[in-house]
This record gives C-alpha cells, sequence and structure tokens, in this order.
C-alpha cells in the first residue's frame, strides 16, 4: 500500500478502482508552411469546432454547478474568440510562415510564460491554465488527437490526473467519478471548488498520485484528511468503509438541522446564511436551511451577459431572490468587476496588479452610470423582501458617504416618479482593506452593517497571494494579527449598535468558527452546502467558554498553528 498526502479539497470517503486521466499527446516538431491562407483557414476551423465543444461544456457545467463556478467557461470563451489572440495566431502563419499548430503553440508558450512568471499578479497566473486549456484544444483539432472525454465513463471510478481544467471537471458524472485526486492544486483552485458544489470527495496537491498508480488500481481518496491511498489491503478499506459511513451518517443527522435555529449549547443565537452568484442558487439555499443570504454576487448577472445589463433585467433578478426569500434578509454586493472579474464589453485598463487596482466600488464611483442603474434596480426591489445593500472594496469614509449619496439621489428620483420603495433597507461596507478594519470605529457610526470579506482581507493583511504556491503558507485565517483586525471590527460595530458579518470563506472554516462565535460574531455566510454541519457545530459550544478561548488565541497565542492546535484542544469534533 502507498499513502500520499495532499490537501483535503472536497469532503467526503471514495473507494472505487482508478482511472488514470492521461494528457493527450500533443507533442508535434514546429513546421513551415506554403499555403499561409490553407493555414489560416485549418486555424479557422478548428477554433470554430472548439468554440462549440466549449459552448457545449458549458451548458452541461450549468446543470450542476453554480453560475459563479459555470462562468469560468465565458472566460474561455473569451479567450478563444480573443481578436488580439487570433491576430497573433495569423500574423506567425502569414509573416512567419509557420503552420497553424505551430503558430497556436508558439503564441500560446509566450503568453502562459508570461503570466505565470506574474507572481504578484494572481489575475494573470489564472488566466495562464485558462489560456493552456483553451489553446490546447485548438491544437488538438489541428493535429486531429482526441481530448479526453469524462462524460462518456460508464463505471464507478476514482479519476486520478496531474491537473483537471475546469472542462474536466465540468463533465464529472458524480453517477461514475466517485472522487478525484490529482498532482497539483490547492482549496481555491477550480477544480477544487467544482468538486465541493458537486460534492464529490476530492484531494488536490499530492505531487505525483498520477505517476504512482494504473488503471484499474484499487484507490482511496480520504478527502476529510487530505490522503490517498494506492492499492490498500483490506483491513484498510474495512476501516475506511467504515469511515465513510460514519460522514454519511453524519450527514443524515445533519440534515436534520434543516429547520432548527443557529443556537450554542448555552441558547445564544446567530444567523448562518448562504453565499449566491444567482437565483439559480437559491434550490441550495432553501435545502440547506440558511437563515438568509449573506453575500449576493451580482457581478455574474454583468458576467453572463453579452451586454450590460438593463436596469429592468437586474430588477427581475433582485426581485426574485428577494421574493424567494420572504422575510430572511439578502445582502446584495453591487458589482465587483474587475480584479479576476473582467466584462468583454467594460473595457477596464490593464494593470500590473488589477487586484489592487481599478475595481469594484472605484469603478462604481467613476463611471457612476453603473452603479446608479444597479442602485435604481435594488431600491425597485426593495419592497418584495429585507433588502440590505452591500458597497465592497471600500477603503475611506469618503467612498461610502459618495456610495450613499448615490442611493439618497436615485431614491429621491424614483420616489418622485411614483415608485414605492421599502423604508427599512439597510446600507454596509465590505471590510475586506486592513485601512477600513482599523478604522471600524468612525465607519461604524454611519454605516447600518459590516460583512468581513476574510479572502482578501487576509491577503492583504499578510501581504500575501494566497494563489501564489510560494507564498501561500502566509494565507493564515488562524493568524492572531487576522483575528484582532476582525474582533476589533466587531466589537466596534457592537459599540455602536450594528451588527457584523462574515462573508469570506473563513466564516465556514470549522477551526474558525469557534473563535467567531467568541467574538460575537452576529452572521456567518458560506456556500450553503456549509450550513448544517456548521450549525451542528454551533450547537456543541458555550459561548462563554469560546469567549475564553478568544481571549488566549489572540494574545497568549502567537503564530497561526498555535492558534488551530488550541483550538483543536478546546474543542471536540475539530480535526
Amino acid at each position: 500500500m502507498n499513502t500520499l498526502m495532499g490537501i483535503a479539497a472536497s469532503d467526503g470517503i471514495a473507494i472505487s478502482k482508478a482511472f488514470l486521466l492521461a494528457e493527450p499527446n500533443l507533442s508535434f516538431e514546429l513546421g513551415k508552411n506554403d499555403d499561409p491562407e490553407a493555414e489560416v483557414t485549418r486555424l479557422e476551423d478548428a477554433v470554430e469546432v472548439s468554440r462549440q465543444e466549449i459552448e457545449k461544456i458549458k451548458a452541461k457545467a450549468a446543470e450542476s454547478l453554480s453560475e459563479e463556478e459555470a462562468a469560468v467557461f465565458d472566460a474561455h470563451l473569451s479567450i478563444l474568440l480573443d481578436p488580439e489572440m487570433k491576430n497573433a495566431f495569423v500574423e506567425k502563419i502569414k509573416e512567419q510562415s509557420y503552420d497553424a499548430q505551430s503558430a497556436v503553440r508558439e503564441t500560446a508558450d509566450m503568453f502562459i510564460t508570461l503570466f505565470q512568471n506574474m507572481e504578484d499578479n494572481p489575475y494573470m497566473q489564472e488566466r495562464a491554465a485558462d489560456i493552456k486549456d483553451v489553446t490546447d484544444r485548438i491544437i488538438a483539432h489541428l493535429l486531429g488527437v482526441q481530448m479526453p472525454d469524462l462524460s462518456m465513463l460508464d463505471d464507478e471510478v476514482v479519476v486520478l490526473a496531474y491537473d483537471l481544467t475546469p472542462s474536466d471537471t465540468a463533465q464529472l458524472d458524480k453517477r461514475y467519478v466517485k472522487g478525484f485526486a490529482t498532482d497539483i492544486g490547492g482549496r481555491t483552485s477550480h477544480s477544487a471548488i467544482m468538486s465541493r458544489s458537486l460534492e464529490i470527495p476530492a484531494v488536490v496537491g499530492t505531487g505525483s498520485i498520477s505517476k504512482e498508480v494504473s488503471n484499474g488500481d484499487l484507490v482511496i481518496v480520504d478527502g476529510l484528511d487530505g490522503n490517498v491511498l494506492v492499492n490498500p489491503d483490506q483491513d484498510t478499506v474495512e476501516e475506511y468503509k467504515a469511515k465513510q459511513k460514519a460522514f454519511l451518517d453524519q450527514k443524515a443527522e445533519w440534515a436534520k438541522l434543516v429547520d432548527a435555529k443557529s443556537l450554542t449549547a448555552d441558547g445564544t443565537e446567530f444567523e448562518i446564511a448562504a453565499n449566491i452568484g444567482t437565483p439559480k442558487d437559491l434550490e441550495g439555499v432553501n435545502q440547506n436551511g440558511a437563515e438568509g443570504i449573506g453575500l449576493y454576487r451580482t457581478e455574474f448577472l454583468y458576467m453572463d451577459s453579452d451586454e450590460m445589463p438593463t436596469e429592468d433585467e437586474q430588477f427581475e433578478a433582485y426581485k426574485a431572490v428577494l421574493e424567494n426569500m420572504g422575510d430572511r434578509p439578502v445582502v446584495v454586493r453591487t458589482m465587483d468587476i474587475g480584479g479576476d472579474k473582467h466584462l468583454p464589453y467594460l473595457q477596464l485598463p490593464e494593470e500590473m496588479n488589477p487586484f489592487l487596482g481599478y475595481r469594484a466600488i472605484r469603478i462604481g464611483l467613476d463611471q457612476d452610470h453603473l452603479l446608479r442603474t444597479q442602485v435604481r434596480a435594488l431600491l425597485r426591489s426593495s419592497v418584495y423582501g429585507k433588502l440590505r445593500i452591500m458597497f465592497p472594496m471600500i477603503s475611506n469614509l469618503q467612498e461610502f458617504r459618495d456610495a450613499k449619496a448615490i442611493v439618497d439621489e436615485e431614491r429621491e428620483k424614483l420616489q418622485a416618479d411614483g415608485i414605492e420603495i421599502a423604508n427599512d433597507i439597510q446600507l454596509g461596507i465590505m471590510i475586506e482593506i486592513p485601512a477600513a478594519a482599523v478604522l471600524a470605529d468612525q465607519f461604524a457610526k454611519e454605516v447600518d452593517f459590516f460583512s468581513i470579506g476574510t479572502n482578501d482581507l487576509i491577503q492583504y493583511t499578510m501581504a500575501a497571494d494566497r494563489m501564489n504556491e510560494h507564498v501561500s503558507y502566509l494565507y493564515q485565517p488562524y493568524n492572531p494579527s487576522v483575528l484582532r483586525l476582525i474582533k476589533y471590527v466587531i466589537d466596534a460595530a457592537h459599540k455602536e449598535g450594528k451588527w457584523t458579518g462574515m462573508c469570506g470563506e473563513v466564516a465556514g472554516d470549522q477551526t474558525a468558527v469557534p473563535l467567531l462565535v467568541g467574538m460575537g460574531l452576529d452572521e456567518f455566510s458560506m456556500s450553503a452546502s456549509s450550513v448544517l454541519k456548521t450549525r451542528s457545530l454551533m450547537s456543541k459550544l458555550d459561548k462563554s467558554e469560546m469567549e475564553k478561548l478568544v481571549e488566549k488565541a489572540l494574545y497568549e497565542c502567537t503564530t497561526s498553528d498555535q492558534v488551530a492546535e488550541l483550538v483543536k484542544a478546546n474543542v471536540s469534533g475539530i480535526e
């Protein structure tokens, strides 16, 4: 038996025979052409077939993945149809006499290398993987090589690969793919995020699993602890079958809490909400008993359109969510475009570091017609539910004041036209920039609520890009410095009688939840699939004991590891 350690990407245990996803052989010698027009025609044909395939993959992904996760294929289509990319291919064919596949390979390698070396720019690094996925597909068609098609599997397997592209993951059929493991990747990689949405056990970042197995080998994927076992003995198989049953039994117990309140053992009530990207995600919200929407990512409404969505189109989307949720609160984040989210119809400047550049509220205030359209749609929808509006990427008070002024101005205009608007709409901000966190006591005097976006707050606080493998160890949600910032924000809000939520990944982190309970975080918002697990954990916690735990974590621990060990030692069930 061979055991490999990796990163637990999606909960669960899978026991099945191995299906080794082989990389297609796309090797060839660089070649020249003597008929440029014929090569351009070959290229255009390959691009068109690739477009049709990606469209089909996108449609299939929409059936099982959230709109947010399926949106990666919009990015693939943008790359495929990018006129600059196509011009670069054609230029090499016509001016340097390359054949079509050589032109694509030379151009793609140049961009991939360029983007991979941008270690301070996660957006560009992610685009490198997307460019490879797309251009490999074009080259495969030019060479007549069949691309892997996981949708054709008709037997139960565990898929093992060097990596799974978004195209691969979108084709996984839960009836047959019981789990997967990869050589590379992390918890925030495309494949990891999609595996959680599909609820397929997964382990990523094993280093060499694709080299350690053969087709048909018996494999155990332990998505709970991050292990992969190859050809285990019968005793080990029985041990993991028991572990698998225990996990499934635990999920059944969590399901009983779907209609329960989110209470600690000593009766303190919290709110557990869900993050969504589109109205389509509401099914999971309701099935898992979420008590509200803590983050409605409206940018996916923009990303799923070929042009800027109109006020009426936005109104219908917001109305649908508010009506569905009834008296449960819905926090809608205004357009968070920029960073890693680009719109083909909205020209944004090329930036060395788009995550610290022209994005989110900065675009909304600069091009305020965009924000005003969205605000009008939101205000009109407010009478259909319990609306809360949240502005992202706020760094200073003036930005919030300017955004609030736009809300007030559009409210007056709508009311002058006789349109009814709810009178209890709350306005809040995301706390994701350390400057805003440090000034939380002043913000709390003017906002109605805070929602802490830990994904960005942590990487900005630690000055460490969480997508950069060389510094990913610094993405430390339990670091005392990060925890002190979070507690300061919560305390500042409570001092002014305001509430604080959290919509980053940490809100559903089982090691962080006891600390957040002790800090008095009011609302926890997470992926819908984490709601019941978190409610179950919360029911076992005593708030007063967690308050003592927080004091030790913040003022006696000096490292992230010490905090994690402290929680594990004091809270049963945390591993």
